[in-house]
């Protein structure tokens, strides 16, 4: 009865996460944790850990298909890769010296709100766009996002490809399909440096848990990356919308129940 379980709730834990990673590179550890948590009765930490590590491949996957279908921004993703990474410690340093505060409906609000941006404010931004901004103000800007949703992420411990996506789109003015693309990429080492992280300080997680984790994560994320990269523009928004309303509605009823 266990594992039947375990089995259930792994699979729909890994089809939301995967949808999520696939059309809007939401990171797992925002569906897949509360699950775990909430039904399993498995330890926060480890939770978070399995969660990370469900994101490396399903990231670097659904990278991979935005990448061969020229929906990827590589150079500046590195860039602000780097300020996301560095200040994601900072910002999880001075979360240390504050007072202990609610933070973690934050990121899961504002995944609901961003689902409901897309669905009645589609980003509709065409690539000629993109090209028009030079390669230095490019730059510039990847620096300087990467350190706001470093510091956001690391304060209140949640929530980066929700914040990267919509920087990406609303800040950057990333045209959808490159936005996720990018995001996934950068997901796919953040997500790496905290599960190797999380597991060194906690150790080894229940293996078949784990396992059926990361394999659903990783089918689902790459059925969404397929369908995201050959739907038009608008339908590509809707369905993010959706799937991010869901997510997010999903998330906020596991948090009521735990």
């Amino acid at each position: 009865m266990h594992i039947l379980l375990t089995v259930l709730v792994t699979f729909f834990a890994g089809m939301g996460a995967g949808l999520g990673t696939g059309f809007a590179g939401l990171s797992a550890a925002a569906v897949i944790s509360p699950m775990l948590i909430t039904f399993l009765n498995m330890d926060p930490y480890m939770a978070v850990g399995i969660a990370l590590s469900s994101d490396v491949l399903a990231s670097a996957v659904s990278a991979y298909t935005y990448h061969k279908n020229k929906n990827l921004d590589i150079k500046n993703g590195l860039i602000m890769m780097v300020s996301v990474l560095t200040f994601t410690v900072v910002g999880s340093y001075v979360a240390s010296l504050v007072p202990a505060a609610t933070m973690g409906g934050f990121s899961v609000f504002m995944t609901f709100l961003l689902g409901i941006k897309f669905i009645l404010r589609p980003v509709m931004t065409t690539k000629e766009a993109m090209a028009a901004v030079s390669a230095k103000k490019r730059a510039v800007q990847s620096v300087v996002c990467g350190i706001a949703i470093g510091f956001i992420c690391g304060f209140v411990g949640a929530g980066g490809g929700m914040m990267m996506l919509l920087i990406l789109t609303s800040v950057m003015g990333y045209e959808l399909k490159t936005a996720v693309g990018t995001s996934v990429f950068i997901m796919t080492f953040t997500a790496l440096t905290g599960s190797v992280s999380h597991f060194a300080i906690g150790g080894m997680p229940d293996v078949l848990t784990w396992t059926l984790c990361i394999v659903f994560t990783l089918v689902w994320a790459q059925i969404a990356a397929v369908f995201a990269n050959k739907a038009k523009p608008k339908t590509l928004n809707r369905a993010t919308g959706i799937v991010l309303v869901v997510l997010g509605a999903v998330i906020m009823g596991f948090r009521l129940l735990h």
